[in-house]
């Protein structure tokens, strides 16, 4: 393919896909560069298998499961992931589901899981980690935010918008902000689903992840958060990838249409 037919085609799945991406500036030692935001997710890929004894109280991880549910998540938002999971330490994790937050052992979480990936926020210390983990552990019980999933999905898809090639930060934030604030006003911050539930505990812990509200981030923003990619929202610092502790690949659609795993 010619250059400028390849330069077309690739501007033409950019906007089909409204990835997040961002140019970065000419240094004195590298040119300009655009940076596209990426799903690629796999041990393959530069990435490793670890065991259990390589996680710390307050990592987070990230998992998809071979459900119908699971697999619209996944649809919705590009990603190969649908859940995100609070590890609290020797062996055991919090996380919010249907049934509304409940804590549990990592082991189950691993056995049911198609993909368990671990992500670890940096500058974590001891009294973070025992906030974290009280509080964590102090919503035991508290109902899943229903009605905030509902909202988000439609957000995921809408905000692509905001995320068009070429769309300065500035002004690709202030989109979103507004998008968010109209579309998911309505959302309570009492109950909480899966992500908004890990950056709440975050938040709690005084070690925040995001400056933006965590009912509008979802796993797949968490995925995009971790060093070397792009992030829809921005991250106060980059989640350090740890490694996967199961990688069963199940087929994800990507935002060209086509069936990868």
């Amino acid at each position: 393919m010619k250059f400028p037919a390849l330069v077309a085609a690739t501007g033409a799945a950019l906007l089909l896909s409204a990835c997040a991406s961002r140019v970065d500036l000419p240094t004195r030692d590298t040119p300009p560069a655009l940076r596209i935001q990426s799903s690629a997710i796999a041990p393959g890929n530069g990435g490793e298998l670890i065991t259990a004894a390589s996680l710390e109280p307050g990592d987070i991880l990230l998992t998809s499961v071979a459900t119908l549910t699971s697999f619209g998540i996944r649809l919705g938002s590009f990603a190969p992931v649908s859940h995100a999971v609070l590890y609290l330490g020797d062996g055991r994790i919090a996380e919010a589901v249907g049934s509304g937050v409940r804590a549990r052992s990592l082991a189950e979480v691993i056995a049911e899981e198609q993909m368990v990936v671990a992500f670890r926020a940096p500058g974590l210390d001891a009294a973070h980690i025992e906030r974290m983990r009280a509080w964590a552990l102090s919503q035991v019980g508290t109902p899943y935010n229903t009605v905030g999933v509902m909202l988000d999905a439609p957000f995921v898809l809408n905000r692509r918008v905001c995320e068009l090639p070429g769309v300065p930060s500035p002004v690709s934030n202030f989109c979103m902000t507004g998008m968010a604030t109209v579309q998911l006003g309505a959302s309570r911050n009492d109950r909480f689903f899966c992500s908004q539930f890990v950056l709440e505990a975050y938040k709690q812990a005084g070690a925040p992840i995001t400056t933006a509200d965590p009912r509008w981030v979802s796993p797949a923003d968490l995925l995009h958060m971790r060093e070397g990619d792009v992030p829809s929202i921005p991250a106060t610092q980059p989640l350090r990838y740890v490694g996967h502790l199961k990688y069963n690949p199940v087929p994800v659609i990507t935002a060209d249409g086509a069936t990868s795993r």
